[in-house]
């Protein structure tokens, strides 16, 4: 059978994957007032779940850099599957069957976290570790399918709310949840390697790896791509609004959704401008357009162009996450499952740091976001110092 033997397949498995990963990250906040309002749970105890969510998925991330190797990729990227399929579907069941509601949404957030982060974790290996060619072609559009999933998931939820009724949410949870599931039958069935099968058994121990600068030159990388992104994205919503004076959902729909959109045109674009142009120089570029992109939407007199600021950002910063990947893994050849599990734990932490740094100088200017975003600006400035670094480093080795 065809799809036990194509290379193919599995990475159409992978895009399923991130597709996944979409649904678990953006579903939940499209639903917190809808808690709100039929348990009368607290909007401070609602928008905690987020933080658990990715407190969680950054716990598995770290574990897995240890386990995955010694378990195996299908066992734990199908077992990631089918936790995400019980806990999407046990959001509609959970808070209903339990004494205390909000204990049921924490307990389905948990369990399809964890499916999250080794998701997380073991798409990215997966890719690399399969027999094709330009791969940094491949992680590109591999990470393009994240933003695409981000904006299904908003537009159709939308539709469905408007059509359906958002007292039927119940009903969406469970058709989000066959997707994971439809996928872990997928990966049962895909060809699947190991990274220190395709690197025919040469793998750097952990303990070398953090001796290595250039993997810890990597790890900042990361983490100023993460928080370049998320600084941006986490406040999208408040733009549109503040700008154009629109409702929540056109709000989301112009913010969020438009940042997801370009930063998807980004990594689709960049998949095909890497089998031509030095991927390092091309990251370096994205850098700079990233800070312009800040500066306009910071200090822009006119909300109009703050929000073109917003977009820009989007296009701007959809190759730092998978193009740093790219890089690390040819630069710390032979660093495995671990070098993607502690680059994934730096990127989420710059998710989480980015925007938290934003809220909170905010609140220091009285809620006034642009100081905050001009400060922000520090995240792209790093990254692109810190890819400058690496190439000057790597043209003295090569030397």
């Amino acid at each position: 059978m065809r799809i036990r033997q194509s290379y193919k397949h599995t990475v159409l498995a992978a895009y399923v994957g991130y597709i996944t990963q979409a649904i678990i990250n953006n579903f939940l906040p499209l639903l917190l007032l809808t808690f709100q309002s039929t348990w009368e749970i607290p909007l401070s105890k609602l928008t905690l779940l987020i933080s658990i969510n990715f407190a969680v998925q950054l716990t598995v991330d770290l574990i897995c850099a240890k386990v995955v190797d010694r378990i195996g990729y299908r066992p734990c990227i199908v077992t990631a599957h089918i936790l995400a399929a019980i806990g999407l579907a046990g959001l509609g069941i959970f808070p209903f069957v339990l004494p205390d509601p909000y204990v049921g949404i924490l307990l389905s957030i948990i369990i399809y976290a964890v499916g999250g982060g080794i998701t997380e974790v073991l798409i990215s290996p997966i890719v690399e570790a399969c027999p094709t060619e330009n791969k940094e072609s491949a992680m590109e559009l591999l990470h393009s399918f994240y933003c695409w999933g981000h904006v299904f998931v908003i537009l159709a939820s939308t539709a469905f709310f408007a059509l359906v009724g958002i007292d039927n949410w119940r009903i969406l949870a469970g058709l989000w949840a066959l997707v994971p599931l439809f996928n872990a039958v997928y990966f049962m069935l895909v060809p699947i390697r190991q990274l220190n099968e395709a690197a025919d058994g040469e793998q750097i121990p952990t303990r070398k790896l953090f001796c290595m600068p250039l993997f810890w030159l990597f790890v900042i990388l990361m983490l100023c791509a993460g928080a370049s992104e998320q600084a941006m994205s986490q406040w999208a919503s408040a733009f549109a609004e503040a700008g154009l004076g629109v409702s929540k959902t056109v709000g989301d729909l112009a913010g969020p959704c438009m940042f997801a959109i370009l930063m998807g045109l980004s990594r689709l674009v960049s998949s095909r401008l890497t089998l031509k142009y030095d991927q390092g120089k091309l990251m370096v570029g994205s850098c700079v357009l990233c800070m312009i992109s800040y500066l306009l939407a910071a200090l822009s007199p006119w909300p109009v162009l703050s929000l073109v600021g917003c977009g820009l950002c989007g296009l701007s910063v959809g190759m730092m996450w998978p193009g740093t990947f790219s890089l690390a893994s040819v630069a710390c050849r032979g660093g495995g499952t671990a070098l993607f599990a502690f680059l994934a734990l730096a990127g989420d932490l710059g998710c989480m740091s980015g925007p938290a740094v934003v809220g909170l100088l905010s609140e220091q200017f009285s809620g006034d976001m642009k100081p905050a975003l001009l400060f922000a600006i520090v995240f792209p400035l790093l990254l692109g110092l810190g890819l400058l670094l690496y190439r000057r480093t790597t043209k003295k080795i090569s030397k």
